[in-house]
C-alpha cells in the first residue's frame, strides 16, 4: 500500500473536459472497478471455501481479478496524468475514492447470500458465487477478446493477458454450474434460485451509454451489447447441460456504472479501504 498522491474525486477532475477527451479513461476505470470489486467479493471465501481445492481456486481467481484491476488502474493513471496533469497511483483509485466514484456493475458488489440477503455477513451460498462468476466470465471472455484490437495499446495488452485468465475463470465456474445444476435436488434448487436472482443484473452490463459509445467510436472500447449473442449462446449451452432454466427477460436495469450502487457497496468498501484510511500516508 502507498499513500494517496491526489484525493481529488476523479469525476470532479474530469468534469471540465469534454467526453470526447475523457471517454477512454472513464471506460478503462469501469473495467478496473469491475475487476477490483468482484475480486474483493470472491476473496471473502478465502479460508471459508466449501472444500480446500475451491478455497484455493477462488483465491487464485481473486488474485487474477485484482491483478487485472492493478494494470487497468495504472493505465488509467497514465491517461489521467496526460489529461489533467494529476498523477494517481493504482492505490489512489482503489482506496481513496468514495462509493459514488466507483463505476462497477451492480452485479459484482452483491453479497454471496442471494435474494433474501440481510447483510454480507449472512450465510453465504456458494451457488450465488459460482453463477455470478460464470455470467461475468462468459461476458469478459468476449469483451477481452474484442479489446485486443483496442486503439489504446496499453488496454489491448491488458486484454490479451486478461483473456487467458477469464477463459480459465469461465471453465472453472461453468463446470461448477453443471455440477450443481445437475447434482442433487437441493443443489439444483439453489443454483436455479441464484440464476433467477442474478440474471436481471446482467441488463446493466449490456446497457449502452454515452461513455461506452464515445470510447467505442474512438476505437478504445467495445459496445458490450454487441457481445450479447455470443454470451447468450455460451450461457444457454451450459444451462442446458446443467438442466437449469434460463430466466425470463426483465426490464430491470441497475445503475452501478453510473455511480448509484446497492446498499451493499458501502460495506464492501469499508472492509476494503479501512486499513488504508486508518493510516493515511503510510506505505510498506
Amino acid at each position: 500500500m502507498t499513500s494517496s498522491s491526489d484525493t481529488t474525486p476523479i469525476q470532479a477532475s474530469l468534469r471540465h473536459l469534454p467526453l470526447s477527451r475523457s471517454a477512454g479513461l472513464q471506460y478503462i476505470l469501469r473495467l478496473a472497478d469491475n475487476a477490483l470489486i468482484l475480486g474483493q467479493r470472491n476473496a471473502e471465501w478465502c479460508g471459508h471455501g466449501p472444500v480446500l481445492e475451491e478455497d484455493i481456486a477462488l483465491a487464485n481467481v481473486s488474485l487474477d481479478l485484482i491483478g487485472q484491476a492493478r494494470l487497468l488502474y495504472s493505465r488509467a493513471g497514465e491517461l489521467e496524468g496526460e489529461l489533467t496533469g494529476r498523477l494517481r497511483h493504482e492505490d489512489d483509485y482503489a482506496y481513496w475514492r468514495d462509493e459514488r466514484e466507483f463505476r462497477n456493475w451492480t452485479l459484482l458488489e452483491l453479497p454471496h447470500t442471494g435474494p433474501l440477503a440481510g447483510t454480507a455477513a449472512s450465510d453465504r451460498d456458494y451457488a450465488v458465487t459460482i453463477v455470478r462468476n460464470f455470467l461475468y466470465s462468459a461476458l469478459m471472455v468476449e469483451l477481452w477478446s474484442a479489446l485486443q484490437a483496442s486503439s489504446d495499446a496499453g488496454l489491448a495488452a491488458i486484454a490479451a493477458k486478461s483473456l487467458k485468465e477469464a477463459s480459465y475463470h469461465l471453465h472453472h465456474a461453468g463446470g461448477w454450474v453443471v455440477r450443481l445444476g445437475d447434482g442433487t435436488e437441493e443443489s439444483h434448487r439453489r443454483t436455479q434460485r441464484a440464476l433467477d436472482h442474478l440474471m436481471p443484473y446482467m441488463n446493466e452490463c449490456f446497457a449502452t451509454d454515452a461513455v461506452e459509445q464515445e470510447a467505442t467510436a474512438q476505437g478504445v472500447g467495445v459496445i458490450a451489447a454487441q457481445c450479447r449473442p455470443a454470451w447468450t449462446a455460451t450461457v444457454e449451452e451450459t444451462l442446458a447441460e446443467a438442466t437449469l432454466t434460463m430466466p425470463a427477460a426483465t426490464a430491470f436495469v441497475s445503475t452501478g456504472k453510473s455511480g448509484l450502487h446497492s446498499e451493499h457497496m458501502s460495506y464492501l468498501l469499508a472492509e476494503m479501504q479501512g486499513l488504508a484510511r486508518a493510516h493515511p500516508g503510510a506505505h510498506w
